[in-house]
């Protein structure tokens, strides 16, 4: 078994804003291996940008290569970067999908298989303390573990 592949919260989300704009994950590789920000000029956003994206990741050890192939676990998430982030992942969006109070994220409604996405990638700052079924798969509760 590898070793748990860590990506900080601002990593993160340039990689599920990458995936969730419809980049392929054999481009996503390929523009890490060669070290290409170019790449992700048509993913990029105002506030999203690629262009310390390496360097970023290099200066932190961060092993973009592994995250894309195997996963990885965000090292910690702040409340409003953890709702960037689902918006991100999972394509909701705050207000309407789900709500992000003071240490608690609620009514966030996601299929099975996105739940325990969420499950590996949550920074241990935070955990799922509710889950129940809902006709959409899952309706979870987040908590800061602070507050557990």
């Amino acid at each position: 078994m590898s070793a748990e592949i860590k990506l900080s919260q601002s990593t993160a989300i340039r990689l599920e804003q990458a995936r969730g704009k419809g980049m392929p994950e054999e481009e996503i590789l390929k523009a890490i291996q060669a070290k290409d920000v170019s790449a992700f000029d048509a993913v990029s956003e105002e506030e999203y940008r690629y262009t310390e994206f390496f360097s970023y990741a290099d200066e932190h050890g961060e092993n973009l290569e592994a995250a894309v192939k195997d996963g990885y676990r965000i090292t910690f998430n702040t409340r409003g970067g953890l709702g960037i982030w689902l918006e991100k992942a999972f394509k909701v969006q705050p207000e309407k999908d789900f709500t992000v109070g003071e240490g608690i994220v609620t009514g966030l409604q996601l299929k099975p298989e996105q739940a325990e996405v969420l499950a590996k990638r949550l920074a241990s700052n935070w955990v799922i303390t509710d889950s129940k079924d809902v006709p959409a798969g899952q309706e979870l509760t987040l908590k800061l573990r602070a507050l557990v």
